[in-house]
């Protein structure tokens, strides 16, 4: 099979191995990698003479050229869901899949050339990411979990004890050691990338010991997957550390004791803050209750101190968006995370350059080949008309983003990306209770207070708004 050999010329590269961009240079890639930076003439002598009339190549003059974005937190099961009951219960295994390969091509058009799938309903990642791999779908490279691996005190179980942990759910219950490692061997069998474990939901304690995390991390380790968690409180976040966890997401509430053991340990972590952010500043919009907004926004401002204190001691950040959800659409806002980056945690524009590029490939199995503009990378690139280390939030404009390559291919879209195809919809009467008093006398009291509060996590999917702002003062007040 003849090579093929790719010449982009007159780019300035912007990446994160610089704080700023390059004089406008060429850059030749040689199948799916990059061969040599240089001027257009030196790359055009590297081409063998039987290859060069089959050298495509593309002019980038004013435009820059930076690595594909990495996504290490994007949930392609979800189906844009405006309920914790669409992505468990609703829409069949079949049609669950069909959707995640029509939304996925969204996600590469927003330029992420790879994306990391920390779990979702049946293995439809599995199916997902190895039908991109063949060329069957198109998307980013993917790498993924299982279902979440949960405890009854997890984020996952959310359900009645009579319901118990559908199929069809984002989660599975295990509240042994012994069932913790059947499920581990279970999911490795049938093709995952990496294991999702899922701790407290929003940090109030700890779901697995310590002795639990480490007989997960070990087996995992010794049959060749990853292991990661998601872990919002100072103690999940130590123990994850201590067991040998490979990334950790969220880390909203930590002391500084632990922001010490988790930047000694250089283990990377996606606080994945764009869930909460797109809900405080963007909810109202789509009818986010006001409870939900309100902790969400208490919860960012924990969270900032956290992560600058976390940034400052040297803790490695990679970018994830929690990408499925209703305010977090396929497509949408990854590149928000970067900006959302810099605001809480202090990064800079080369530093979030960093996660979302060179830190991330960590979540997606492809630690030095991809992140970088230099010889020897995957040549998963973009073309982008502004320079993104001179605004960062020029990447969130699809406008911006000219041309995507994967493997020094260009992506040709055909605009059918733009469609969004979400799973079936929960059926919702209303959002608040009909009193005699509001028909006939005007009454209406605030939202806030016409709804129920949760008593325990497995009540959380119906409740969230007042269960996050709950525990979240409750980790705040605990010193987590």
């Amino acid at each position: 099979m003849t090579t093929a050999w790719t010449l982009i010329s007159n780019a300035a590269v912007a990446d994160g191995t610089r704080s700023a961009a390059t004089d406008p240079t060429g850059v030749l890639i040689e199948g799916d990698r990059i061969k040599a930076l240089g001027s257009e003439e030196e790359l055009r002598a590297l081409v063998p003479r039987e290859a060069g009339g089959s050298l495509r190549v593309t002019d980038a003059r004013g435009r820059y050229l930076m690595p594909g974005l990495i996504d290490g937190h994007c949930h392609m099961t979800y189906g844009d869901s405006y309920t914790q009951e669409e992505q468990d219960l609703y829409t069949s295994v079949e049609s669950r899949t069909l959707r995640a390969a029509w939304n996925v091509k969204r996600v590469l058009r927003a330029g992420v050339t790879s994306l990391s799938q920390p779990g979702g309903s049946y293995y439809i990642g599995v199916a997902l990411r190895d039908a991109i791999a063949s060329g069957m779908v198109l998307g980013p490279r993917m790498r993924t979990a299982g279902r979440y691996i949960t405890t009854s005190n997890g984020l996952t179980d959310w359900y009645p004890e009579d319901v118990g942990v559908p199929d069809g759910s984002i989660g599975t219950l295990a509240n042994t050691p012994a069932a913790m490692i059947d499920t581990v061997r279970r999911q490795v069998k049938n093709g995952v990338d990496f294991i999702k474990l899922a701790d407290s939901p929003f940090g109030e304690y700890q779901a697995f010991t310590g002795d639990e995390l480490k007989q997960i991390a070990d087996l995992a380790h010794q049959l060749g997957k990853k292991v990661t968690i998601h872990a919002r409180g100072s103690a999940e976040v130590s123990a994850a550390v201590a067991a040998g966890f490979d990334w950790i997401m969220h880390g909203n509430i930590m002391t500084d004791e632990v922001v010490e053991e988790l930047a000694s340990s250089g283990i990377p972590l996606v606080p994945t803050l764009l869930l909460l952010a797109n809900s405080a500043d963007f909810g109202e919009l789509v009818g986010t209750p006001a409870p939900f907004r309100g902790g969400c926004r208490r919860m960012l401002d924990k969270t900032a101190d956290t992560l600058h204190r976390a940034h400052a001691a040297g803790v490695k950040f990679a970018l994830g968006t929690d990408t499925g959800f209703a305010v977090t659409p396929y497509g949408e806002w990854h590149a928000r995370e970067l900006e959302l980056l810099m605001e809480y945690a202090g990064l800079s524009a080369q530093e979030a350059l960093q996660a979302g590029t060179v830190n991330a490939a960590r979540t997606v199995g492809l630690e030095g080949q991809v992140g970088e503009v230099r010889p020897g990378m995957l040549a998963d690139l973009l073309i982008v008309r502004e320079n993104p280390l001179a605004d960062i939030r020029s990447l969130q404009r699809r406008e911006n983003i000219e041309a995507v390559f994967v493997g020094g291919k260009q992506v040709a879209f055909d605009g059918s990306e733009e469609t969004p195809w979400p799973n079936e919809r929960s059926i919702t009467y209303a959002s608040d209770t009909l009193s005699y008093e509001m028909v006939h006398d005007g009454a209406r009291p605030p939202l806030e207070q016409s709804l129920p509060v949760a008593g325990s996590p497995r009540n959380i999917a119906k409740e969230l708004a007042h269960e996050i702002t709950k525990a979240g003062s409750a980790a705040a007040e605990s010193g987590r």
